[in-house]
């Protein structure tokens, strides 16, 4: 069967093997076995469902939570030559109808619904009828109510498989699941016998850094005029800030638009789709720009406010580099923005419980902007990968500064923390160090202490980034809610008797102009053309990873062209001709140009 699945993802996907992770859940949904596949964002999951459907006798329903994610994977099997579908409130009751006759007639081998679907009577009735063979459970975290992106309605689920006449094979994808999330999902989607692959959630072609105390719109103007034909996704806490951002960047000449729950949905489809369609290069979104975007060819993603906790940030980052070449995903760190997100948690409606789960994620997410060690390795260890090694190409581990023994620095901190009996923050230990004569510290006799004007040489701002950088090497501990108390951890004791040092590394990384090969810009420019005729995405037709081994290569017959990953030969016969003309139009210029100059 595995030989048949490589034939079928040749044909239509023209790729000639599957990825890591992807062979071993291809295996086990062909040998009939339940399967959670945990991959990280661009990883390939949808593969990992869509060729065992060909292979299996009847449908696949697959639950997607989003009708645009459905629209682009319809979009992208259409155009690689296999008939799906999807069920969708766009829909009226007769086009619904048609589309399961020819489900159940074979026409289609994947329905793509969305989970509130199994909820009514009207769809029950019309999916009894169907041989359904296996149900794919896209973005799997969201039946756990302790996912990022919890949706009631996965719930259902469980009782949709349960209610049909034959128990069919169960796939579940996600991208970001931590130990508590993947046994939520085993439990409530009620997995028999199932086998978790895990493929590890590290990105190899990812570049992550933090950056902290930057002049963030400055940043972002000399980040995009540096890159101005790239894609990149800009990500923003709050409506205001993506409005304020958009205005401003529009003014200044650079293709934006921008997306938030805000805008009425007519122009948030309107937005998205000139993002995809490559006619504005830069979208400003808060996070309801989110699940179903594919775009491959997004080069960067900035984060311009702290994100709520690093399921959410990895997975957003995670829309970078999606075709496998090299993108890069920078958070511009301000302490400041842990303030929103503390206002975020308290205005929602939630248990104690809850909350309380949200401030421990959103700490993690504050150690994680903290942390000199290596930022991989920081989030996959996180999801519970703790084998896994330094990257060697995120900001901290190519920063090259020398590192600097800071231990005397901190014993005094240290010190101080425990003077104050271990029971506030770090603001006010910092004006203690500092040797303030603000009124709480006088009222509290902190003046008194043998530690008050320590580090007076210091200011308080350059103390509490100290602070924060013990908090997240796990020197000094904090309560994890609204008003977060400082104590002592276990590292710091060491460190006080004399038995150990402290280092500090500073990040310094400055911003590269790249240059665009020409053949690769024509061949863009022609796959925009051809996307524009077409009505689907440019990377929908070929990924920007093809288009770059296609201006490498340069290929002039469809043998050649056929060795180039993502491109099969249904891919061929509908656009081969016009990229063979294109590359051979090049080459002929090109040659022309050599000859006129000898």
């Amino acid at each position: 069967m595995l030989q048949k699945a490589e034939e079928k993802l040749r044909t239509y996907f023209g790729y000639t093997s599957f990825r890591p992770g992807q062979q071993t859940i291809v295996k086990s949904l062909l040998s009939g076995c339940d399967t959670l596949g945990i991959m990280p964002t661009g990883g390939g999951k949808s593969i990992c469902y869509q060729i065992p459907a060909l292979l299996f006798d009847g449908v696949t329903i697959v639950i997607s939570p989003l009708i645009s994610l459905m629209k682009d994977q319809v979009d992208a099997l259409a155009s690689a030559g296999i008939a799906a579908a999807e069920i969708n409130s766009t829909l009226d009751a007769a086009e619904v109808r048609e589309r399961m006759r020819k489900a159940r007639e074979g026409v289609y081998k994947l329905l793509y619904v969305a989970p509130e679907r199994l909820e009514t009577d009207s769809f029950m009735a019309l999916v009894s009828e169907l041989p359904i063979a296996m149900v794919a459970v896209d973005e799997a975290h969201c039946v756990s109510q302790w996912g990022h992106d919890f949706r009631p309605s996965y719930l259902a689920i469980s009782r949709f498989i349960q209610s049909l006449p034959k128990r069919p094979v169960i796939a579940a994808l996600t991208a970001t699941a931590t130990p508590e999330v993947t046994a939520d999902i085993q439990r409530l989607l009620s997995l028999q016998d199932e086998r978790i692959y895990i493929s590890g959630f590290g990105r190899d072609n990812l570049h992550l850094s933090v950056r902290k105390g930057e002049d963030r719109r400055r940043f972002i103007r000399d980040y995009l005029e540096a890159r101005r034909e790239q894609a990149g996704i800009v990500y923003a806490a709050t409506r205001k800030d993506v409005d304020a951002l958009y205005d401003y960047f529009q003014e200044r000449g650079f293709s934006v638009t921008r997306y938030h729950a805000g805008l009425s949905e007519a122009e948030r489809a309107r937005n998205q789709e000139a993002f995809l369609y490559d006619d504005a290069r830069v979208m400003f979104a808060t996070n309801a720009f989110g699940m179903g975007i594919d775009k491959s060819n997004v080069r960067y993603v900035i984060h311009y406010s702290l994100p709520k906790n690093l399921e959410a940030y990895y997975q957003e980052a995670g829309r970078a580099g999606r075709d496998g070449e090299p993108s890069e995903c920078i958070l511009l760190f301000h302490s400041q923005d842990i303030q929103t997100q503390m206002f975020f948690i308290e205005q929602n409606q939630q248990g104690a419980e809850r909350r309380e789960h949200e401030y421990k994620k959103l700490y993690a997410m504050i150690d994680y902007c903290r942390t000199p060690r290596c930022l991989q390795q920081y989030i996959v260890q996180y999801f519970g990968d703790h084998a896994a090694g330094e990257c060697g190409r995120c900001g901290n581990c190519t920063n090259e500064a020398e590192l600097a023994d800071i231990t005397l620095e901190a014993q005094k901190v240290f010190s101080c923390v425990k003077r104050m009996r271990e029971r506030y923050g770090a603001s006010l230990v910092a004006q203690v160090l500092k040797g303030s004569r603000n009124k709480k510290v006088l009222e509290f006799g902190f003046d008194k202490l043998p530690t008050y004007g320590l580090m007076s040489d210091y200011t308080e701002k350059q103390i509490v980034d100290l602070i924060e950088l013990f908090i997240a090497e796990g020197y000094l501990r904090v309560t994890e809610n609204k008003y977060p108390i400082l104590a002592l951890g276990d590292r710091a004791l060491p460190v006080l008797k004399g038995e150990e040092q402290v280092w500090q590394k500073v990040l310094i990384r400055p911003i590269k102009r790249e240059e665009d090969d020409e053949l690769f810009e024509r061949l863009r420019q022609l796959r925009k053309e051809l996307s524009q005729k077409e009505g689907v995405p440019p990377y929908v037709i070929f990924h920007d990873s093809t288009l770059k081994e296609l201006s490498q290569i340069c290929p002039t017959d469809k043998e050649t062209m056929l060795t180039i990953k993502g491109i099969g030969a249904a891919k061929f016969e509908k656009y081969g001709s016009y990229f063979l003309a294109c590359v051979q139009e090049y080459l002929q210029k090109k040659e022309g140009a050599a000859t006129a100059s000898d």
